[in-house]
């Protein structure tokens, strides 16, 4: 028999279509970090990306807006240039530097840079720093001024390196300072852009700050000439969130340039954190988890870990990776 469904068969029919939709629902969270609360001394969040046989992690790290070395210490263990079929930690959600929180604050410590715009929430970039050998001071400065499509008049340093290169170097995709360029106070040193992504997120300069090509963009469009520059280095920090103390613990300077040239940290210095963690703590340091801080300080992933037990024993969300 053929024609319109019974009343109870189109019931049955939405009973079954409606339970469809339910089995497509996303998940909820399941790390607090996936969808923070808000707080003043964080930025951006966590999340988690699928990989292929086909991807490499220093592809991957400008399509997922991270920094490559970021991504591989977020994700130990992982060969960065055959991760094969697997789960990456995609490490978005940062505690900002201690300090003044205005202009732009360059913080060599995890590879960022953070720009706190007036009335504004603040943002954090990825960024390429100074490799092997140079270095970016550590002080305050400020933008000088800015240009659109900057020539690259290579230093002594770039002429004993390469001595094929001309004075001056025109825009276009031979000239590595990319199409924006922030002058500071301290001569030779810029906040530029780049003609190579691969080299964000990493030890690739002789000083300058690096920035993906579309984050340059952003910043350019938004800073003002006289914006102050604070310049730190800070691989451990520690914020609050949702009434918890996280801390986020980085690779240092070496491990950092180790982790970028060989894909991994031979052998970690030992971190001693429990006066910064007790002083950030404050009335609150009996809820410490001591064990959690020393996992951070060992693993050291730069993905901010709750270091608080919580008031409540069942907690709904976890704060850390496990």
């Amino acid at each position: 028999m053929t024609g319109r469904p019974s009343k109870f068969a189109r019931r049955a029919l939405l009973a079954l279509w409606l339970a469809g939709c339910a089995t497509k629902t996303p998940p909820q969270p399941h790390y607090l970090l996936e969808s923070p609360p808000p707080s003043p001394d964080l930025v951006g969040k966590l999340s988690f990306r699928d990989t292929t046989k086909d991807d490499t992690l220093i592809d991957l790290a400008p399509a997922l807006g991270v920094g490559y070395t970021e991504l591989l210490a977020a994700n130990p263990g992982i060969d960065p240039w055959l991760p094969g079929e697997t789960r990456l930690a995609v490490p978005g959600a940062r505690i900002l530097p201690s300090g003044k929180r205005e202009g732009i604050v360059v913080n060599l410590g995890d590879l960022h840079l953070y720009w706190f715009a007036k009335g504004a929430p603040p943002r954090a970039f990825p960024i390429g720093i100074a490799k092997d050998g140079y270095s970016t001071p550590i002080g305050v400065t400020s933008v000088k001024a800015k240009r659109e499509k900057p020539p690259w008049v290579p230093g002594e340093s770039a002429h004993r390196d390469h001595p094929e290169l001309p004075a001056v170097i025109p825009p276009g995709p031979d000239n590595p300072l990319g199409e924006y360029a922030l002058y500071l106070g301290w001569p030779s040193y810029l906040i530029h852009g780049t003609n190579d992504a691969r080299g964000v997120g990493r030890h690739s300069s002789r000083g300058c700050i690096r920035l993906y090509p579309a984050d340059i963009a952003e910043l350019f469009a938004e800073v003002p000439i006289g914006t102050p520059v604070r310049v730190v280095h800070e691989p451990v920090k520690l914020g609050w969130v949702g009434g918890e103390l996280f801390l986020e613990v980085n690779p240092g300077e070496d491990e950092s340039l180790e982790l970028d040239e060989t894909g991994k940290i031979a052998a970690p210095a030992k971190l001693e954190l429990r006066a910064l963690v007790l002083r950030a703590a404050g009335k609150q340091a009996a809820r410490i988890d001591w064990q959690t801080v020393e996992k951070a300080a060992q693993r050291r992933i730069g993905i901010p870990a709750q270091i608080t037990k919580p008031r409540a024993a069942a907690a709904g969300l976890t704060g850390s990776l496990r």
